[in-house]
């Protein structure tokens, strides 16, 4: 989809024209800029895909699981073996994570920009891996209280990180499909985590250690050693990725600058530039689309085993019963993507899985007698809310324009959505069990929020494209006043 208008002349009806798909021709005749000789435009996007996003989804697959592999502990013991089952301490435990998490995001998206990805990206990877293995050799509370917090320090960068650089190598209508495969990595990770941690436990008791010693062991053993590779395989930005030869990057620039306008990489960052992102309401209602299902997520996500287990399983069951939900919302979040890029629309594919995550929480809200259809909910949690997520990431940060504007703001939208799991963490107490109806309730509450803010971004995009499309395009601007812009320029449209 384009949402710039022509340079060099406005379309007769004033109205922002719209591409074929792209991807079928080496060249398209939407675009000014044409496919270097040796290759087609079809070829370049898939070696794009193979060097991006399978490198990206693996790591965050593996700081998923490092990061909620807890909850997948704590049915293994580990709350008894550090005494932490009174005055909800095993919360605070989840709850000391997102401080740091939450703090550092927009410094670590400036870091990721400043030292290049490869580098920032890999060298967190390695230093939450080790945490992990810490966290499994802890002998007391405050050694869990001390390893979870700095497994949030250097867990901060990589969501915000790998979608703002999966961002600066798509154009906006190809993107829904690549974000979804990555977000889905924790819906992999919440699967692999069940069947990894229902074999480790089967090692409780090997050397003196405990299973959740050995879920937290080999978890983050294996996270410090395939950061090491990851150090030469992670990507970089199309302008320095040294694997393109230089006229497919100055393609890949040119198609992205056609489609989302002039990045500015080579700016660097200052304070006021910073302050300036925050001027645009968008930003703040696009912290609040994610906030919203931040609650309910975390809430599956660290508390499923747990109400799993409440329906009579034993351990092992518990974390093979974990999976299929996991696998479920895989599915039905790349169906969704899919569908919202063929229709290059994101409004209608952040509603529907809303609607069906409310519609799994009703049913465990409202039914406590048949556990056959309280475990069929979680289904509907996990499908509804993992896969609503990508599309409200996607649609925000593929709207932003420029480094700056999309480096910020999708820090922002991941690092205030993610004091929402502050709240979940206490949304589901021990005395609430097995009924957890105040949790429950509370995720309704906040996947309702998410909708509200959904619908006011939508009014706020759809009202400036459309004064946009009645002023026209604002000549007195030169192409550099436009570009530092971003998103705000009168050229740009926004994607619905």
């Amino acid at each position: 989809m384009r949402f710039f208008r022509e340079k060099e002349a406005p379309s007769s009806d004033d109205q922002p024209r719209y591409v074929a798909n792209a991807d079928e021709a080496a060249y398209d005749e939407d675009l000014h800029v044409r496919c270097p000789p040796h290759t087609t435009e079809r070829r370049l996007v898939n070696r794009i895909d193979f060097r991006v996003v399978p490198f990206l989804c693996i790591m965050y697959l593996l700081a998923f699981l490092d990061r909620v592999n807890i909850a997948n502990a704590n049915v293994f013991g580990l709350s008894e073996e550090l005494d932490i089952e009174t005055e909800n301490k095993y919360n605070v435990a989840l709850l000391i994570f997102f401080v740091p998490y939450v703090l550092f995001e927009i410094p670590s998206n400036i870091l990721l920009k400043k030292l290049r990805p490869h580098l920032w990206l890999s060298g967190c990877m390695f230093m939450f891996g080790l945490v992990t293995i810490c966290q499994g050799l802890v002998q007391n509370y405050s050694g869990l209280l001390a390893t979870r917090f700095f497994l949030g320090v250097f867990e901060t960068g990589m969501f915000p990180g790998c979608f703002y650089l999966i961002g600066m190598w798509y154009r906006r209508h190809e993107a829904q499909r690549r974000y979804t495969f990555f977000f889905s990595s924790t819906t992999l990770a919440g699967a692999f985590g069940g069947l990894l941690a229902s074999a480790i436990g089967k090692m409780d008791g090997m050397r003196g250690y405990r299973g959740w010693r050995w879920v937290f062991i080999l978890e983050g053993a294996l996270t410090v050693f395939i950061s090491f590779f990851f150090f030469f395989l992670l990507p970089d930005f199309p302008e320095d990725a040294r694997w393109l030869r230089a006229d497919e990057r100055a393609y890949i620039k040119a198609r992205l600058e056609e489609d989302q306008g002039r990045n500015n990489i080579e700016r660097g960052f200052t304070p006021r530039i910073v302050g300036r992102v925050f001027k645009d309401p968008k930003i703040v209602v696009g912290g609040f689309m994610y906030f919203g299902l931040i609650v309910p997520a975390y809430g599956y996500a660290y508390f499923a085993p747990g109400i799993i287990r409440g329906y009579g399983y034993s351990p092992i069951q518990t974390q093979l019963h974990s999976v299929p939900p996991w696998v479920a919302a895989f599915g039905f979040a790349m169906l969704i993507a899919y569908v919202s890029d063929k229709t290059r629309h994101r409004f209608a594919f952040t509603t529907l899985p809303i609607c069906v995550g409310l519609a799994g929480f009703a049913v465990l809200l409202a039914v406590h007698d048949d556990t056959a259809v309280q475990y069929g909910a979680l289904f509907l949690v996990a499908m509804g809310c993992y896969s609503a997520m990508p599309v409200i990431v996607c649609w925000f940060n593929m709207n932003l324009g420029g480094h700056h504007r999309r480096s910020v703001g999708s820090a922002w939208q991941i690092g205030f959505g993610n004091i929402g799991g502050i709240i979940a963490v206490f949304a589901f107490l021990a005395d609430d069990a097995p009924a957890y109806v105040p949790g429950y309730s509370i995720c309704i509450a906040f996947i309702g929020l998410s909708l509200l803010a959904c619908c006011l971004y939508l009014a706020m995009c759809w009202a400036a494209n459309r004064t946009r499309d009645s002023v026209g395009p604002d000549l007195a601007l030169s192409e550099h006043e436009k570009s530092e812009m971003g998103d705000l320029s009168p050229d740009y449209r926004y994607l619905l």
